[in-house]
């Protein structure tokens, strides 16, 4: 059993679909062992609570400095002794500690084709405006293991959406959420419970 600790800043949709993905069978051996919010008010948490799932709060506002908000985040993952550590519309940079110890057992769910609209300031809506913005046919989801850079770390798997005409950023994020990040982080715990990704020499691979 993969022991996953979600991290999560806000409403934790990709939360609920790792969590109806594990009801449903179709991620297979996968426990989420805890769920950790930046945010007291992010509704996520309250998933978490009525899924039975142990639920914590650690927010930068509450320590003098980074550095000790980063050991309290450390703390608080390592209570759980995770397989893996997924980030779920996680808005706080990651202790790079953090992902030196966990290298390659990290993954992050973002809301564009990367290596487009990606990187420092690129997170919610303001990747769907930018897209929307430069005019793109095309946009998507992406998900990648995390490494010391911002979005740069190892593509796992994307999926393209369509930008319609008449789109809004509100719009456009909510149909790459549905027709996107719900399919693939999903499909991306499953294939790493079942042992199918490898990660060599910068590039995730799954195996047939």
């Amino acid at each position: 059993m993969l022991k996953t600790v979600v991290c999560v800043s806000g409403g934790g949709t990709n939360l609920q679909a790792i969590l109806d993905g594990i009801a449903q069978g179709a991620i297979r051996n996968v426990q989420i062992v805890r769920v950790i919010s930046n945010n007291r008010k992010a509704y996520a948490l309250e998933r978490a609570a009525l899924a039975r799932i142990d639920a914590v709060c650690v927010s930068p506002r509450d320590y003098e400095d980074r550095e000790r908000f980063n050991e309290a985040f450390l703390q608080k993952v390592e209570e759980a002794d995770p397989d893996l550590i997924v980030l779920a519309g996680f808005l706080v940079v990651i202790p790079p500690q953090l992902i030196r110890r966990y290298e390659n057992r990290i993954i992050n769910i973002h809301p564009s084709l990367i290596p487009s609209f990606c990187g420092k300031g690129y997170y919610g809506l303001k990747v769907h405006e930018a897209a929307l913005a430069r005019g793109v046919k095309v946009t998507g989801a992406t998900v990648h293991f995390v490494d010391e850079g911002t979005d740069t770390g190892p593509i796992l798997m994307q999926k393209a959406v369509a930008v319609m005409d008449g789109d809004t950023p509100q719009s456009l994020q909510r149909r790459v959420m549905e027709e996107a990040e719900w399919v693939i982080l999903p499909r991306c715990l499953d294939l790493i419970a079942t042992g199918r990704v490898t990660v060599t020499d910068g590039q995730a691979h799954i195996a047939e």
